[in-house]
């Protein structure tokens, strides 16, 4: 199994701290494990999943990404509407309708202009005072409140590492009862082989030796 699906439960209130060489160790197997294993670019898709459907974009919105792969500029506001007209182009203007579309884009132009000079007034006159403003009862508050949760982060974290050490050092003993019982353990099955294998030995000098015997 991967290590990436496995979980690991570290004991660092029990455990010893590992050495420089055990460090190296299990560094070397991390990378051994990471050079064999694929990347997540290179697994294959998961089994059993559906293939992906093609998009189906309506007419205003293809024509709209047509536009941006050829990196034309977005026309979508008329802006000779908040023009002024050239002075130059009324005296030729003989038609009634012409005039009539002239003066209406002159009224347009000069009640966007006002509306402008009066936006700047505002902003000059109360700008400075509406973004103290804003930062002091937006943006304090936010980090106010930003503060108040990572002190409330922190204080959990701690809560969390004292129960976790008050569990560790109170199952420490049995663990380590429970580690010395296991090495006890595969000690005795070291000696059992050991001595299965030294009694087949002395089983197997004896047939020798009978069948010598034996044959003499």
């Amino acid at each position: 199994m991967s290590f990436r699906t496995a979980v690991h439960e570290s004991l660092p209130y029990i455990d010893p701290e590992p050495t420089p060489a055990e460090r190296s160790a299990a560094e070397a197997l991390i990378a051994a494990e990471l050079s064999s294993s694929p990347s997540t670019d290179q697994q294959p898709p998961a089994a059993g999943l559906p293939a992906l459907r093609e998009p189906v974009f309506s007419p205003l919105i293809a024509q709209e990404l047509e536009r941006v792969a050829s990196q034309q500029k977005l026309e979508a506001i008329d802006k000779s509407r908040y023009e002024a007209p050239d002075p130059s182009t009324i005296s030729s203007l003989s038609s009634p309708d012409e005039l009539r579309e002239t003066l209406s884009r002159a009224y347009a132009a000069s009640t966007y202009l006002r509306g402008r000079e009066a936006h700047l007034q505002l902003l000059e006159a109360h700008g400075r005072n509406a973004w103290l403003v804003g930062n002091w009862s937006g943006l304090e508050a936010e980090t106010a409140a930003l503060e108040r949760e990572l002190a409330a982060a922190r204080r959990e974290i701690d809560r969390v590492n004292v129960r976790r050490r008050q569990a560790q050092d109170e199952a420490a003993g049995e663990l380590r009862g429970l580690e010395d019982a296991w090495r006890r353990g595969v000690g005795r099955v070291l000696e059992a082989e050991a001595a299965a294998e030294t009694l087949r030995q002395q089983i197997l000098e004896r047939r020798r030796e009978g069948g010598e015997g034996v044959a003499a």
